[in-house]
């Protein structure tokens, strides 16, 4: 029997009571790694019921006491690292290099947790009138959630958890499914590093629990990662239950390359933002737009991508295999809609084979070449190993390509010249724009900004954003009289004379 993965509520880890369980399975190899309850409805209002009674006492810890929690959490996630990434590499197929980048992305947020006395002061104005002064304070909102996707089970748990409970709020996470092990050994890491219980709590599940924690009347915001169709359904049944919101979402991520890039460079960085976790990012470059004379260097790319190495996560090739069996069936089955549809199959990685591992749900390199707008592999994000190249005559021409994508997540320019950098960047309809790299997720001192159809909601994850979006901002007006001031006549007016 699979180990069973258990529900963290109130500081105890607890077997669930479900009837419902799904295997946890190694995708290069179909191993079961353990069995993952979907939470009942009474666990997920017991997980919510915590975080509320610890939040009385968790709001008001001192600054300094909460920050401290977070440096202990990062030295603990440093000396983890090698045993993290084994997980992550297990359950969701990423190489160990790339396993041990996602958590330490995540480690940069929580090392920005710690800096929450900085990030958290409020503002004050002397003598707005005559002896008032005016200052806020950014006070926690109470109970929090999370609901974070496969492709990075380190990371953007840490995205979430650590910057919502540093800012003073409680904290329910509802992992990915498919790889919730390394998030509970995340977890585990935090009560480790001194959260109280009931500060942080997991639960598992699938529509039914983001459901519940939707529509949960004492959650005050959820922060959401992963695809269009369940973003938008939990961005709209949480702000109808009167909670603010936060939904990063698929995307279409183009990369510009103008003839007067450096070749060398700039096909490396497109076909380690193309096929690097195995095309399993929101922020991949999946659409390569070849401007004029960069047309030609398509030989090249696909010359350069056939020499990539496909195999096991554990045995650091260049990429992986894809989460799942049923992942690798649709990005098969988008592969030869798009032969069907008029592309040309510059590269096939459909029947690809991996020695030793038979039964892994790999795909190769793939790439698809005069793919135009309309196509199935144009407008669908495909979230596998499949680069598409689509040609343009003019920057003007690429940068209209783009714009008129409905998706914003992200968008790179790859040139040796300043000044189509700089109209680039000025005229791109894009949240997060790259300038020779090729995916600009920003460090947490930034916010993560995708744009239009990538994201819904005001305020992005991490930095100064989040700080504001896991608070509410209170002003206080205030006066205190003299004996003299206190003496005259009563004011029916609005004015503070």
């Amino acid at each position: 029997m699979a180990v069973t993965v258990p529900l963290l509520i109130n500081g105890e880890w607890v077997e669930s009571r479900s009837t419902v369980w799904r295997d946890v399975v190694n995708p290069a190899t179909q191993e079961v790694l353990a069995r993952v309850p979907f939470a009942t409805a009474e666990e997920v209002a017991q997980a919510v019921s915590s975080a509320q009674r610890a939040f009385k006492t968790w709001r008001k810890t001192p600054i300094g006491q909460r920050a401290r929690i977070f440096l202990k959490l990062q030295q603990l996630i440093r000396e983890n690292m090698a045993d993290l990434a084994a997980t992550l590499t297990a359950e969701q197929g990423k190489t160990l290099v790339d396993a041990e980048g996602d958590v330490f992305r995540g480690l940069e947020v929580v090392e920005h947790a710690a800096n929450i006395g900085t990030l958290q002061m409020g503002e004050f104005a002397q003598n707005v009138a005559g002896g008032v002064d005016t200052y806020t304070v950014l006070q926690p909102l109470g109970v929090c959630a999370g609901i974070t996707p496969f492709n990075f089970p380190a990371m953007i748990p840490l995205w979430m958890f650590p910057m919502a409970i540093a800012c003073g709020n409680t904290f329910v996470l509802k992992p990915s499914e498919q790889d919730p092990l390394v998030t509970v050994k995340l977890a585990k890491l935090a009560l480790a590093a001194g959260i109280p219980p009931g500060v942080l709590n997991v639960v598992h599940g699938g529509e039914d629990v983001v459901n519940a924690l939707c529509d949960h009347p004492d959650i005050k915001a959820i922060s959401f990662v992963g695809s269009s169709k369940v973003g938008t359904h939990v961005y709209q049944r949480a702000t109808l239950a009167g909670k603010r919101a936060q939904c990063m979402m698929g995307a279409k991520n183009h990369a510009v390359v103008l003839p007067d890039a450096n070749k060398e460079q700039t096909l490396n960085q497109l076909l380690g933002a193309g096929f690097g976790a195995a095309g399993q990012r929101c922020m991949a470059a999946s659409v390569a737009v070849l401007v004029g004379e960069a047309q030609l260097w398509l030989p090249e790319l696909t010359e350069k991508a056939k020499r990539l190495r496909i195999g096991a996560g554990k045995d650091n090739p260049d990429l992986g295999p894809v989460v799942s069996c049923a992942a690798k069936e649709r990005i098969l089955g988008l592969i030869a809609r798009g032969v069907e549809e008029g592309a040309t199959l510059a590269l096939d990685g459909r029947d690809v084979k991996v020695d030793g591992y038979p039964n892994g749900n790999f795909v190769g390199p793939t790439i698809l070449a005069d793919v135009k707008p309309g196509m199935a592999v144009y407008e669908q994000e495909i979230f596998g190993p499949v680069l598409i190249v689509v040609p343009a005559a003019t920057l003007d021409e690429a940068i209209a390509l783009v714009n008129a994508n409905p998706n914003g997540n992200g968008t790179a320019l790859f040139t040796q010249s300043g000044a189509a950098a700089r109209k680039f960047q000025e005229e791109i309809d894009v949240g997060q724009v790259g300038i020779n790299v090729p995916i600009p997720v920003p460090v947490p001192l930034f916010s993560f900004t995708g744009s239009r159809a990538s994201k819904l909601g005001d305020l992005g994850p991490y930095g100064k954003q989040v700080v504001l979006f896991y608070t509410q901002t209170q002003t206080i007006t205030q006066r205190w009289f003299d004996d003299l001031a206190s003496v005259g006549q009563v004011n029916t007016t609005i004015s503070l004379k």
